[in-house]
């Protein structure tokens, strides 16, 4: 409990070495100490437990007022630990998730699961609550977390977090942390970097489609030809290195030469130098299409191989490599084998990695922690396997990635090396490289003639449930594991020392970088996220790192005493680079170093195609000299005709409501309101029909009149009713404008009165079309003509005339082209 006197405070069971604690129990202890020095009683100094919990409601008033509320789904006790000491409060979930109960990582075996965390009792009393953290967490229970860490990103409402709340997880990061996703994305690497993803990443083919299964056909079939040539050349090394051994051991040894007899004895299989005469037609081949040499000869014309020959040249190379044959005369093609295996390597990475075997590790897409991988080297065997319909969708998709059938060994055992990373930012891209990693190793020996996953797989969920084998080295650890630090000392006493730092960690570097290029448009960049990531690589005989997979929410269990250092280690520094560095960039990121950090990409507003139109712009005309006709109104019992002209009425424009189309629109007692009718555009010169009062435009162009119907409330004059009753015809190919001073508009909008409507680009205004129909068929069709030659009125010239309707209704349209 706390001291009231003098001497150090002291913490109450229950408390945890908490900076902040100390702080508010030195505090504490001063205002009791100013107490009694000023004569306070004794009896005045409350209870430990409400001191506990004048404390505790003072911390977490705090840390609602900085957002240092935090929430924990799974066993993490290191995060808890490692937020509570920076003065988080952690709001704890009594209600677990459906589906968090001993769920396991997508990484291992190892279970990671939320654990019986018991329910919240709301009878529960402050007496019965021992532990501080409880009681702060009861204070903040109706609090928002600002601090999400959980194992699965589904167990939190995502999509609707605030922009403050952080959360350990990205959405959509299946194009690199499921198999099937890191297959396929990884084919459009040289789209994103100048980077060969065959250096890296084994090439994977998904079986889920009959066009994969065929190139993964086609891929096997090739492997197998060059593995006849591989044969030829590693048969005749090993064959003069043999004998000279043989020779040796023959003269100190007679009993050594016996059992190489009974060796030689077995009966093999004797096959035709034509095997490699295939093998080397097939490799040919290859070269040219990678070459791009077969670019110029048809389909019909290239000579491959039947699917009887395939089958056969299948046969004989299963015989041939598992040692149940042998071919007499190989020594002769030894040249050419050893020249066509020196152009595919120099054109093919993985030419090393392939080996003799042709072996390929079959993997279940939809599961995870090793389960139901198999290493088989037979093609029929593994479509058999993929080809099965009983199971579902989601269970039957299947993915066959090249296994590395030469990988580094250890004291004759496979391992492979597991390499955290952090993403911080997905736009700018910003990663973070763990300078520590660890190697698991397999509990059995390296061979290539057992197929078992407990040689091949070392991921700890296998190999955990085996024994170590008797046969296998004493040096390897009994855990099987080492760190990285430990593994550059196994390499410094090998004389390789160097190799750690200047083939195997840049190369790790590179691959991770390469891989979140191509995954950075996939993943869903929340800001105010992260995600820490478990990468799994193999090495070549020559050091040289190859990406097997990546892994969201790697284990941190402490199942070996490895683990239990560098687990615990790296979630430590992963809340520094997540949280203390936000306040201070310059603060300790532990061993967390920046791997890559690309400048800001300015996404667009919106997402698809990014289209640009390229183009000049046409002006319109602008309005000059205005000139105006006064049309007559219809005479007297006449009955104006319906019909209009139909090249003045075009199809009403798409989208106009039906009240706006010009269909309905009508003129009120058959008068016409002023208002005004937008310029023709040009017509082409060899038109004889004219129009006065035009003056040119700057450029040249010639802007057609304006024309103003005025609303006629007063009597008509007698010389309008004289053209319009006139019978002498007029001149055909003239259509003439009698200039008139400008009338305002001063009529009144009426019912069924013409409206502006809104232009339409490329057709004639609906108003435009309109007025000509009204204007068409306003009066009756007599000819007349202006005895005084001034003009025509453009009521009575527009009537009786087939030639004059044309070219008003070609004035009317819009130029062509």
């Amino acid at each position: 409990m706390v001291s009231l006197g003098h001497g150090p405070a002291r913490l109450l069971p229950g408390w945890v070495a908490w900076e902040p604690l100390r702080s508010w129990c030195s505090k504490l202890e001063t205002e009791q100490l100013t107490g009694l020095k000023r004569g306070i009683s004794q009896d005045w100094v409350p209870s430990p437990k409400l001191d506990r919990y004048r404390i505790a409601r003072q911390l977490t008033e705090k840390a609602i007022k900085e957002k240092k509320i935090f929430s924990i789904y799974g066993h993490y006790p290191v995060v808890r630990a490692a937020l509570r000491r920076k003065g988080w409060v952690e709001k704890k979930f009594h209600c677990v998730p459906k589906g968090t109960l001993h769920m396991e990582d997508d990484s291992e075996g190892v279970t990671d699961s939320i654990g019986a965390e018991p329910k919240e009792n709301p009878d529960l009393t402050l007496e019965k609550m021992d532990d501080i953290h409880d009681v702060m967490s009861r204070l903040v229970k109706h609090e928002t977390p600002y601090f999400l860490w959980t194992i699965k990103r589904d167990m939190v409402d995502y999509h609707n977090l605030n922009f403050d709340q952080m959360l350990n997880h990205y959405g959509k990061t299946a194009s690199f942390t499921t198999k099937i996703g890191l297959c396929v994305n990884m084919r459009t690497l040289p789209w994103y970097v100048q980077a060969n993803p065959d250096c890296f990443f084994p090439r994977c083919y998904s079986l889920c489609t009959e066009s994969e299964k065929q190139e993964f056909l086609d891929d096997f079939r090739r492997t197998a030809a060059s593995s006849i040539l591989k044969w030829v050349v590693s048969h005749q090394n090993h064959k003069a290195k043999s004998k000279s051994r043989r020779e040796e051991a023959s003269d100190s040894d007679p009993s050594h030469r016996k059992d190489a007899e009974d060796t030689d004895s077995k009966v093999l299989t004797g096959l035709s130098g034509k095997l490699i005469d295939i093998a080397c037609k097939v490799c040919q081949t290859y070269l040219e299409q990678v070459g791009h040499g077969d670019i110029d000869i048809a389909e019909d014309a290239m000579e491959d191989l039947t699917e009887d020959e395939w089958n056969d040249l299948t046969r004989k190379y299963y015989a041939l490599v598992h040692g149940d044959a042998f071919i007499s005369n190989s020594r002769s093609y030894l040249p050419q084998c050893q020249a066509l295996l020196n152009k595919i390597t120099s054109i093919n990475p993985q030419t090393e990695i392939d080996g003799v075997r042709n072996i390929w590790i079959i993997k279940p897409a939809a599961k995870s922690r090793g389960r139901d991988i198999v290493c088989m080297d037979r093609v029929e065997e593994i479509l058999e396997l993929v080809a099965t319909d009983h199971l579902s969708t989601r269970d039957n998709k299947w993915v066959a990635q090249k296994y590395i059938e030469t990988p580094l060994l250890i004291y004759d055992t496979k391992f492979d090396i597991r390499q955290w990373f952090l993403v911080t930012d997905w736009n700018p891209l910003t990663i973070w490289f763990y300078k520590e990693s660890y190697l698991r190793f397999s509990t059995q020996r390296f061979s290539l003639d057992n197929l078992d996953s407990a040689v091949h797989l070392c991921n700890n969920s296998i190999q955990k449930h085996l024994v170590n084998a008797k046969d296998r080295s004493p040096l390897l650890p009994r855990h099987n594991m080492w760190t990285s630090s430990r593994f550059q000392e196994y390499l410094q006493r090998r004389g390789r020392g160097n190799v750690w730092g200047s083939v195997i960690y840049p190369a790790m570097k590179r691959a991770i970088t390469n891989t979140m290029k191509v995954a950075q448009d996939h993943v869903e960049a929340r800001k105010n996220s992260f995600e820490l990531y478990g990468a799994d690589f193999i090495l070549g005989r020559d050091f040289r790192p190859w990406l097997i997979e990546i892994n969201s929410s790697p284990t941190m269990h402490p199942s070996t005493p490895v683990t239990a250092q560098l687990c615990a280690q790296v979630q430590e520094d992963t809340i520094k680079v997540v949280v203390d560095r936000k306040l201070d960039h310059s603060c300790d990121i532990g061993n967390f170093e920046l791997l890559w950090k690309q400048p800001v990409i300015e996404l667009p507003p919106f997402s698809g195609s990014d289209l640009c139109v390229e183009g000049v712009s046409v002006k319109r005309a602008k309005k000059h000299t205005v000139s105006h006709a006064h049309l007559a109104p219809p005479i007297s019992g006449t009955q104006p005709p319906k019909a209009r002209c139909p090249s003045a009425m075009p199809d009403p424009a798409p989208g106009l409501p039906r009240a706006m189309q010009p269909e309905d629109l009508r003129l009120k007692d058959n008068k016409v309101l002023g208002c005004a009718l937008p310029a023709p555009p040009r017509r082409p010169a060899e038109r004889s029909c004219t129009a006065r009062a035009c003056s040119p435009e700057p450029g040249g162009r010639m802007a057609a009149p304006a024309l103003h119907w005025q609303h006629l409330d007063g009597p008509v004059p007698r010389a309008v009713l004289a053209q319009a009753t006139s019978a002498r015809p007029s001149e055909p190919n003239t259509l003439r404008a009698h200039p008139l001073a400008a009338t305002p508009c001063g009529g009144k909008a009426v019912e069924g009165s013409l409206i502006q409507l809104p232009r339409v680009p490329g057709r004639p205004s609906p108003v435009w079309a309109s007025q000509c129909g009204q204007l068409l068929d306003s009066g009756p069709r007599a000819p007349s003509s202006d005895p005084s030659g001034q003009g025509t009125d453009l009521g009575s010239s527009l009537l009786g005339s087939p030639l004059a309707d044309r070219a008003v209704a070609s004035a009317l349209l819009p130029p062509r082209g």
